[in-house]
């Protein structure tokens, strides 16, 4: 996903451009310090205050000058318009929040309301399409045929989510005034892997560190999800959407 977003902050902005950043569900800060630690001045928003500790641990660790060009905000994202003015942000990232809002309408709102004209919205969410898909690989054909007629399902913690369709959310951008510029499947293949598969690494032979015949290296993996993720039909099937729209 951070190189599907990289393409596209590249394809929208000047090569260098320092950009303003808004991370709304930031987690633990990945996005928000990786991006931070490319030039760019980002805010991370996040309302978990153990997911938020850990954020402030790990810029804690970082050098002075990527410590000041990172703020962390406790907030669930809702009430941006509290914390900052309309068109703040070049950038504005969701990236696996609206699976946990019941009615996104109202956020999503307001974060296209946070982009400056021709600012990018990167929003990360769970595929409605394919809800079916791991458990009917699974051999769960309850579960599965279950999934075809809802947008309700569980995740890998068990926790209870919402799943959006592309076509509405398709709409959705378009009302509120970011059109879909480009999408993208993540976790094709690997959305169908045991939780405890063991994590594949890159082969100890130094002369040849990207084998692709190799099952376990992990640059194969990475290199197979991102081509099927801009691959039909094979993002159609992804078990997360990542969508890109652009404020007009």
């Amino acid at each position: 996903m951070a190189r599907q977003l990289d393409e596209q902050m590249t394809e929208r902005f000047a090569v260098g451009q320092r950009l303003r950043v808004l991370d709304v569900g930031m987690g633990q800060g990945t996005q928000a310090l990786r991006l931070a630690r490319a030039g760019h001045k980002v805010t991370g928003v996040e309302q978990d205050t153990t997911l938020l500790a850990l954020a402030r641990e790990a810029l804690a660790a970082e050098p002075e000058g990527i410590r000041s060009r990172v703020r962390l905000v406790e907030s669930d994202g809702r009430d941006t318009g509290v914390h900052f003015l309309p068109g703040s942000f070049d950038v504005v990232l969701c990236h696996g929040v609206l699976m946990y809002v019941e009615n996104p309408d109202a956020l999503l709102a307001g974060l296209a309301r946070m982009l400056a004209p021709g600012g990018l919205l990167s929003l990360l969410v769970r595929n409605g399409d394919a809800l079916a898909m791991r458990p009917g690989l699974a051999g769960d054909w309850a579960t599965a045929l279950a999934s075809f007629d809802t947008t309700a399902s569980t995740d890998r913690q068990g926790l209870d989510v919402r799943a959006d369709r592309l076509d509405a959310l398709t709409s959705a951008l378009a009302g509120i005034g970011a059109p879909l510029r480009a999408w993208y499947g993540v976790r094709i293949f690997t959305d169908h892997a045991a939780d405890d598969a063991p994590v594949p690494e890159n082969p100890e032979n130094p002369e040849n560190p990207e084998n692709p015949e190799n099952p376990e290296n992990m640059d194969a993996l990475l290199a197979a999800e991102e081509r099927a993720g801009r691959t039909d039909p094979y993002r159609g099937v992804a078990a997360l959407l990542h969508l890109c729209g652009v404020r007009g």
